[in-house]
């Protein structure tokens, strides 16, 4: 009786210590296969010493299991859900400079997709058994001609049907199945490859910044994949006339400037807009430039500089010409965290400020 007490206590010291923040990035995928099978003992264990011992808490382990079992069932009927009709959800593996891969789905049924959100990407020719959450950078709603032609009359139904719903995602190759991604990108002719996907999702996506009149937003290398869809989302309704946002300030440090690749026909679309000059401006700041000539500003609102930028100073620069209340956003590495948050704190008593953190922290 004592040993499975022990087996399921042993489980759970077990579980509490590698799931700190620093084993989980080091090693996500041994932490995930691991987590697995600790708690997989520490419900055996905790049953078997109720049982053996004859104690009535056992319903409430019961209760446990049964939660568990049915959010596992709804991750399952998510995925099935998404993932079913007009062949299945199909992705192109695009390698790209700075050790990234664009991935782009061109996903079974029709989405509604909000910026800030997150989905989870299962491939089974990547990595069996294994679903991993990224942000989505980039959707696009178009109309598949090819389901369209064959459709006589456009009433719901018909509209829905012949609706093509694609996402993309920027991932930055680090170990375990993000490298194995880019190794199989990277060896496909041209860099280029199909393969089957399924997706589950979205998530997240609560902060929204459209009430805000200034918006300031930063990005560290791969976290701009958060940032992109805030921009095209306040451009686009400042054209429209449907959000309080009148200037917005894009903030990216990347390490060379052959990142720009990342997002760069998202970009260009966005820089195309109606009425964008009006409202967005972009900085971007390569912290590690080869020369100064890989240092230019292509225009007065999209500006290049080397090094790493002085978020207090930058903060001030806007507060001075704020309009109604600001929002400040950051998605990137800790330490950049640490420096937009206490920034926006520490001027918090003389503007009316809110700040909001996006953090990679799976």
């Amino acid at each position: 009786m004592m040993i499975f007490g022990v087996v399921g206590a042993g489980a759970m010291v077990a579980i509490t210590i590698q799931s700190l923040s620093f084993v989980r990035h080091a090693f996500y995928e041994t932490f995930k296969y691991l987590h697995i099978m600790l708690a997989i003992s520490v419900l055996v264990g905790i049953w078997y010493h109720l049982k053996l011992a004859g104690l009535h808490q056992t319903k409430y382990l019961i209760v446990a299991i049964v939660i568990w079992a049915l959010e596992r069932t709804v991750r399952v009927l998510i995925v099935v859900y998404r993932n079913m009709g007009r062949g299945g959800t199909k992705a192109l593996l695009e390698a790209l400079p700075g050790n990234a891969v664009r991935v782009t789905l061109d996903v079974a049924r029709p989405w509604t997709f909000t910026p800030g959100q997150h989905a989870y990407l299962y491939m089974p020719s990547i990595g069996a058994f294994t679903s991993h959450p990224f942000s989505v950078a980039w959707s696009q709603e178009e109309e598949d001609q090819l389901a369209g032609d064959g459709l006589a009359g456009n009433n719901r139904q018909d509209v829905l049907a012949i609706r093509k719903t694609t996402m993309s995602f920027v991932i930055r190759a680090r170990t375990g199945f993000t490298n194995t991604l880019l190794q199989k990108a990277e060896a496909a002719p041209e860099g280029k490859m199909f393969t089957r996907c399924f997706v589950e999702g979205p998530y997240g996506g609560a902060h929204l910044m459209r009430s805000y009149g200034t918006v300031v937003l930063f990005a560290g290398g791969i976290g701009i994949t958060h940032q992109v869809p805030h921009v095209r989302d306040l451009v686009t309704g400042y054209a429209n006339g449907t959000v309080a946002a009148r200037k917005v300030l894009l903030v990216w440090i990347i390490q060379s400037p052959e990142h720009l690749e990342w997002i760069r026909p998202w970009m260009t679309e966005i820089l195309a807009m109606d009425k964008r000059r009006d409202i967005l401006r972009i900085m971007l700041f390569i912290s590690r430039p080869r020369s100064t000539k890989e240092i230019h500003s292509p225009s007065a609102t999209v500006q290049m500089f080397p090094g790493r930028p002085n978020i207090e100073t930058l903060l001030d620069m806007e507060i001075e010409n704020q309009v109604g209340a600001m929002g400040v956003s950051v998605c990137g590495s800790g330490s950049l965290s640490d420096d937009v948050r206490s920034a926006a704190r520490s001027r918090q008593h003389k503007s009316n400020i809110d700040f909001v953190e996006e953090a990679f922290t799976w």
